[in-house]
């Protein structure tokens, strides 16, 4: 079974930083895809980023240049540089992992990003 580590997140002021790490483990096939969704009030859960195992990268629209993500040091892991951030990024960050072998989904607990004016 895939468990999903995560961590980061917390509060921070419009336009500061904040950097997510999720490092997965447990599966017995190859990661396809992992990366960061979030789920923000009154809204439904959105991509934020994922880089497959080819290293292609997906950002969602309302990132705009301003989140990065890349490889951590760790095999199946990731990093999410969150930087100006917005009032409108305030929710909760959920690390995803998929493997394709298994058509299966995985999903963290969450960490809470909240940005004040």
């Amino acid at each position: 079974q895939v468990q999903l580590v995560e961590s980061g997140g917390g509060s921070v002021q419009v336009g500061g930083s904040l950097r997510l790490s999720c490092a997965a483990s447990g599966s017995d096939f190859e990661i396809n895809v992992i990366g960061w969704y979030r789920q923000t009030p009154g809204s439904e859960r959105e991509l934020v980023a994922h880089i497959t195992q080819l290293g292609s990268i997906d950002y969602g629209d309302f990132v705009k240049g301003r989140f990065t993500i890349s490889r951590g040091d760790a095999k199946d892991s990731v990093v999410l540089q969150m930087d100006y951030l917005q009032v409108e990024d305030t929710g909760r960050y959920l690390c995803y992992a998929y493997v394709a072998r298994r058509r299966d989904e995985h999903w963290g607990q969450g960490v809470q990003v909240t940005v004040s004016s």
